[in-house]
Protein backbone atom coordinates (compact mmCIF):
# COMPACT_ATOMS: atom_id res chain seq x y z
CA UNK A 1 0.00 0.00 0.00
CA UNK A 2 2.78 2.45 0.94
CA UNK A 3 5.72 0.46 -0.43
CA UNK A 4 6.13 2.65 -3.50
CA UNK A 5 5.74 6.42 -3.44
CA UNK A 6 5.98 7.34 -7.12
CA UNK A 7 5.84 11.13 -7.21
CA UNK A 8 6.68 14.10 -5.06
CA UNK A 9 3.60 15.57 -3.42
CA UNK A 10 5.58 18.63 -2.31
CA UNK A 11 8.92 20.04 -3.48
CA UNK A 12 10.53 22.63 -1.20
CA UNK A 13 13.51 24.34 -2.79
CA UNK A 14 15.91 26.50 -0.77
CA UNK A 15 13.24 28.41 1.15
CA UNK A 16 14.00 31.14 3.66
CA UNK A 17 11.37 32.89 5.76
CA UNK A 18 12.38 36.15 7.41
CA UNK A 19 10.00 38.35 9.41
CA UNK A 20 9.98 42.04 10.20
CA UNK A 21 12.44 42.94 12.94
CA UNK A 22 15.21 40.75 11.62
CA UNK A 23 13.89 37.36 12.81
CA UNK A 24 14.65 34.55 10.35
CA UNK A 25 12.53 31.48 11.09
CA UNK A 26 13.83 29.20 8.32
CA UNK A 27 17.09 29.38 6.42
CA UNK A 28 17.63 27.69 3.04
CA UNK A 29 15.50 24.61 3.65
CA UNK A 30 15.15 22.10 0.81
CA UNK A 31 12.95 19.04 1.06
CA UNK A 32 10.97 16.67 -1.16
CA UNK A 33 7.93 14.95 0.33
CA UNK A 34 6.71 11.88 -1.52
CA UNK A 35 3.09 11.16 -2.30
CA UNK A 36 1.62 8.93 0.41
CA UNK A 37 4.45 9.62 2.85
CA UNK A 38 4.00 10.26 6.59
CA UNK A 39 6.61 12.88 7.50
CA UNK A 40 7.26 14.08 11.06
CA UNK A 41 8.94 17.45 11.68
CA UNK A 42 10.76 17.99 14.98
CA UNK A 43 12.98 20.68 16.47
CA UNK A 44 13.33 23.04 19.42
CA UNK A 45 10.68 25.66 20.18
CA UNK A 46 10.84 28.60 17.79
CA UNK A 47 12.84 26.74 15.13
CA UNK A 48 10.26 27.25 12.37
CA UNK A 49 8.29 23.98 12.44
CA UNK A 50 4.89 25.66 12.41
CA UNK A 51 6.15 28.26 9.94
CA UNK A 52 7.15 25.46 7.56
CA UNK A 53 3.72 23.87 7.89
CA UNK A 54 2.01 27.19 7.18
CA UNK A 55 4.18 27.67 4.10
CA UNK A 56 3.24 24.22 2.81
CA UNK A 57 -0.44 25.03 3.41
CA UNK A 58 -0.16 28.30 1.49
CA UNK A 59 -1.11 30.32 4.59
CA UNK A 60 2.22 32.17 4.32
CA UNK A 61 4.80 32.77 1.61
CA UNK A 62 8.58 32.25 1.74
CA UNK A 63 10.86 35.29 1.62
CA UNK A 64 12.92 33.41 -0.97
CA UNK A 65 12.86 29.97 -2.53
CA UNK A 66 9.88 28.01 -3.84
CA UNK A 67 7.31 25.43 -2.75
CA UNK A 68 5.62 23.51 -5.53
CA UNK A 69 3.11 20.69 -5.96
CA UNK A 70 2.18 18.77 -9.13
CA UNK A 71 0.06 21.24 -11.08
CA UNK A 72 -1.71 18.50 -13.03
CA UNK A 73 -3.39 17.18 -9.86
CA UNK A 74 -4.33 19.99 -7.43
CA UNK A 75 -4.41 18.49 -3.97
CA UNK A 76 -7.21 18.70 -1.45
CA UNK A 77 -5.64 19.90 1.76
CA UNK A 78 -6.74 19.74 5.40
CA UNK A 79 -5.09 21.41 8.40
CA UNK A 80 -5.41 20.28 12.04
CA UNK A 81 -4.26 22.74 14.72
CA UNK A 82 -3.09 22.13 18.28
CA UNK A 83 -6.45 23.40 19.54
CA UNK A 84 -9.52 21.56 18.21
CA UNK A 85 -11.22 24.90 17.25
CA UNK A 86 -14.73 23.43 17.41
CA UNK A 87 -17.78 25.68 17.18
CA UNK A 88 -19.42 25.45 20.63
CA UNK A 89 -22.97 25.89 19.29
CA UNK A 90 -22.62 22.95 16.90
CA UNK A 91 -22.76 19.31 17.95
CA UNK A 92 -20.28 16.68 16.73
CA UNK A 93 -22.23 15.98 13.53
CA UNK A 94 -22.56 19.64 12.59
CA UNK A 95 -18.92 20.47 13.42
CA UNK A 96 -17.75 17.69 11.12
CA UNK A 97 -20.25 18.84 8.48
CA UNK A 98 -18.87 22.37 8.28
CA UNK A 99 -16.29 21.94 5.45
CA UNK A 100 -18.87 20.20 3.26
CA UNK A 101 -21.48 22.86 3.97
CA UNK A 102 -19.01 25.57 2.98
CA UNK A 103 -18.27 23.64 -0.22
CA UNK A 104 -22.04 23.40 -0.87
CA UNK A 105 -21.81 19.66 -1.50
CA UNK A 106 -24.83 17.47 -2.22
CA UNK A 107 -26.88 17.02 0.98
CA UNK A 108 -27.32 13.23 0.63
CA UNK A 109 -23.64 12.62 -0.21
CA UNK A 110 -22.72 14.99 2.60
CA UNK A 111 -24.56 12.90 5.20
CA UNK A 112 -22.80 9.68 4.16
CA UNK A 113 -19.38 11.35 4.29
CA UNK A 114 -20.03 12.94 7.68
CA UNK A 115 -21.17 9.67 9.24
CA UNK A 116 -18.23 7.84 7.67
CA UNK A 117 -15.71 10.33 9.07
CA UNK A 118 -17.27 10.22 12.54
CA UNK A 119 -17.29 6.42 12.47
CA UNK A 120 -13.60 6.30 11.48
CA UNK A 121 -12.65 8.22 14.64
CA UNK A 122 -14.98 6.15 16.81
CA UNK A 123 -17.47 8.82 17.84
CA UNK A 124 -20.82 7.63 16.48
CA UNK A 125 -22.10 7.28 20.04
CA UNK A 126 -21.31 10.96 20.69
CA UNK A 127 -22.72 12.34 17.45
CA UNK A 128 -25.26 14.67 19.14
CA UNK A 129 -22.98 15.93 21.91
CA UNK A 130 -21.63 19.48 22.01
CA UNK A 131 -17.95 20.37 22.55
CA UNK A 132 -18.44 21.19 26.24
CA UNK A 133 -19.72 17.64 26.72
CA UNK A 134 -16.56 16.06 25.26
CA UNK A 135 -13.18 15.22 26.74
CA UNK A 136 -10.03 16.77 25.27
CA UNK A 137 -9.26 13.59 23.36
CA UNK A 138 -12.78 13.41 21.96
CA UNK A 139 -12.61 17.04 20.81
CA UNK A 140 -9.38 16.29 18.93
CA UNK A 141 -11.04 13.28 17.31
CA UNK A 142 -13.86 15.55 16.11
CA UNK A 143 -11.25 17.93 14.69
CA UNK A 144 -9.59 15.00 12.92
CA UNK A 145 -12.93 13.81 11.53
CA UNK A 146 -13.67 17.33 10.28
CA UNK A 147 -10.33 17.30 8.45
CA UNK A 148 -10.89 13.82 7.03
CA UNK A 149 -14.46 14.42 5.83
CA UNK A 150 -13.20 16.08 2.65
CA UNK A 151 -10.99 13.06 1.80
CA UNK A 152 -7.83 15.20 1.71
CA UNK A 153 -4.81 14.15 -0.31
CA UNK A 154 -2.59 16.21 2.01
CA UNK A 155 -3.13 16.34 5.77
CA UNK A 156 -1.13 18.86 7.83
CA UNK A 157 -1.10 18.59 11.64
CA UNK A 158 0.50 21.07 14.03
CA UNK A 159 1.09 19.30 17.38
CA UNK A 160 -2.57 18.23 17.56
CA UNK A 161 -2.19 15.97 20.60
CA UNK A 162 0.35 17.96 22.61
CA UNK A 163 -2.07 19.07 25.35
CA UNK A 164 -3.44 15.58 26.02
CA UNK A 165 -2.43 13.07 28.66
CA UNK A 166 0.03 10.38 27.56
CA UNK A 167 -2.44 7.48 27.35
CA UNK A 168 -4.96 9.48 25.30
CA UNK A 169 -2.17 10.77 23.10
CA UNK A 170 -0.87 7.27 22.37
CA UNK A 171 -4.37 6.04 21.50
CA UNK A 172 -4.89 8.92 19.09
CA UNK A 173 -1.46 8.29 17.56
CA UNK A 174 -2.52 4.71 16.86
CA UNK A 175 -5.81 5.90 15.39
CA UNK A 176 -4.11 8.46 13.15
CA UNK A 177 -1.61 5.89 11.93
CA UNK A 178 -4.49 3.54 11.03
CA UNK A 179 -6.32 6.33 9.20
CA UNK A 180 -3.18 7.10 7.19
CA UNK A 181 -2.79 3.44 6.23
CA UNK A 182 -6.45 3.19 5.20
CA UNK A 183 -6.60 6.48 3.25
CA UNK A 184 -3.13 6.58 1.65
CA UNK A 185 -2.87 10.37 1.94
CA UNK A 186 0.30 12.42 2.40
CA UNK A 187 0.72 13.52 6.03
CA UNK A 188 3.03 16.17 7.49
CA UNK A 189 2.99 16.13 11.30
CA UNK A 190 4.72 18.65 13.59
CA UNK A 191 5.61 17.37 17.06
CA UNK A 192 8.05 17.88 19.95
CA UNK A 193 7.91 14.19 20.88
CA UNK A 194 10.57 11.85 19.50
CA UNK A 195 8.49 8.82 20.50
CA UNK A 196 5.40 10.17 18.75
CA UNK A 197 7.38 10.93 15.60
CA UNK A 198 8.93 7.46 15.48
CA UNK A 199 5.63 5.70 16.13
CA UNK A 200 3.66 7.65 13.52
CA UNK A 201 5.99 8.48 10.67
CA UNK A 202 7.91 6.63 8.01
CA UNK A 203 10.35 9.55 7.82
CA UNK A 204 11.42 12.32 10.19
CA UNK A 205 13.33 15.56 9.79
CA UNK A 206 14.89 17.51 12.64
CA UNK A 207 15.33 21.29 12.42
CA UNK A 208 18.04 23.23 14.25
CA UNK A 209 17.30 26.12 16.58
CA UNK A 210 16.33 29.35 14.83
CA UNK A 211 16.98 29.95 12.02
CA UNK A 212 15.74 26.45 11.25
CA UNK A 213 17.93 24.29 9.05
CA UNK A 214 17.60 20.55 8.47
CA UNK A 215 19.90 18.70 10.89
CA UNK A 216 18.65 15.18 10.17
CA UNK A 217 16.54 13.53 7.49
CA UNK A 218 15.90 9.96 8.61
CA UNK A 219 13.83 7.06 7.35
CA UNK A 220 11.92 5.38 10.20
CA UNK A 221 12.81 1.71 9.73
CA UNK A 222 9.93 0.02 11.56
CA UNK A 223 7.05 -2.27 10.47
CA UNK A 224 4.13 -0.73 8.59
CA UNK A 225 1.64 -2.11 11.13
CA UNK A 226 2.33 -0.52 14.51
CA UNK A 227 0.67 -0.92 17.90
CA UNK A 228 1.42 0.08 21.50
CA UNK A 229 3.89 -2.74 22.35
CA UNK A 230 6.23 -1.53 19.60
CA UNK A 231 7.23 1.37 21.86
CA UNK A 232 8.98 -1.06 24.24
CA UNK A 233 11.20 -2.72 21.59
CA UNK A 234 14.96 -2.17 21.03
CA UNK A 235 14.27 -1.19 17.40
CA UNK A 236 11.97 1.62 18.56
CA UNK A 237 14.57 2.83 21.08
CA UNK A 238 17.25 2.84 18.38
CA UNK A 239 15.14 5.02 16.07
CA UNK A 240 14.26 7.49 18.83
CA UNK A 241 17.90 7.73 19.95
CA UNK A 242 19.06 8.96 16.54
CA UNK A 243 16.40 11.69 16.51
CA UNK A 244 17.13 12.71 20.11
CA UNK A 245 20.83 13.05 19.33
CA UNK A 246 20.03 15.28 16.35
CA UNK A 247 17.81 17.43 18.57
CA UNK A 248 20.69 17.82 21.03
CA UNK A 249 23.07 18.84 18.24
CA UNK A 250 20.46 21.28 16.92
CA UNK A 251 20.15 23.09 20.22
CA UNK A 252 16.92 21.67 21.64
Amino acid sequence: MHATLPINAISIDNITRAFAGGVTALDRVSLSIRSGEFLAILGPSGCGKSTLLRLIAGLDQPTSGTISMPSQTPQKLAYVFQDAHLLPWRNVYRNVALPLELAKSNRIERRDKILGAIERVGLLDAIRRYPNQLSGGMRMRVSLARAMVTDPQLLLLDEPFAALDEITRQRLDEQLRQLWQAQGMTVVFVTHSTAEAVFLANRAIVLSKRPGRIMLDQKIDLPIDRAGPLRATPAFAQQTRAIYQALERGGA
